[in-house]
């Protein structure tokens, strides 16, 4: 098996919460290489993102805990991420699939509470791959993704 070696990783972010959405991204983003990411404190009140390697490297521990989902988020939260100049690539991408969808649309949406959950489901069971972006093929994505 072909075990590629995770090199140190390291970003600074001047916003605590920001950090924190990073590394959740970052987790979930190279799941499949099992990389773990965290953040801690770092120098000139910043916040630094790291991986594993880089804490052992650094003799460190990650100092804030990750959310597991963003169920809680605040509309303070959003506000924030909406008005950053500089916004995380994922939230930007979120943020822009909604922004230029027509606002009748999403009264539409919130009015008569079309299920978002099960048509992204559907969508990524029609894709052909599973929770980690591994082809699978249709039948068995159906299975994976609609089960709910």
């Amino acid at each position: 098996m072909n075990h590629k070696k995770i090199e140190p990783f390291i970003e600074y972010y001047e916003d605590q919460q920001k950090a924190i959405d990073r590394a959740v991204w970052l987790n979930f983003k190279h799941r499949i290489q099992n990389q773990h990411f965290g953040v801690l404190d770092a120098p000139e009140d910043q916040f630094a993102v790291a991986n594993q390697p880089m804490l052992k490297d650094l003799e460190m521990e990650f100092h804030y805990p990750l959310p597991e989902d963003y169920t809680q988020i605040s509309y303070e939260q959003i506000q924030k991420i909406r008005s950053d100049e500089d916004p995380l690539s994922h939230w930007e991408s979120i943020m822009g699939m909604i922004s230029v969808t027509d606002g009748e649309i999403l009264r539409f949406i919130l009015k008569h509470k079309i299920p978002l959950k099960k048509l992204i489901r559907y969508e990524l069971a029609s894709r052909g791959h599973d929770e980690n972006h591994q082809w699978v093929g249709f039948d068995k994505a159906r299975e994976i993704w609609l089960k709910e």
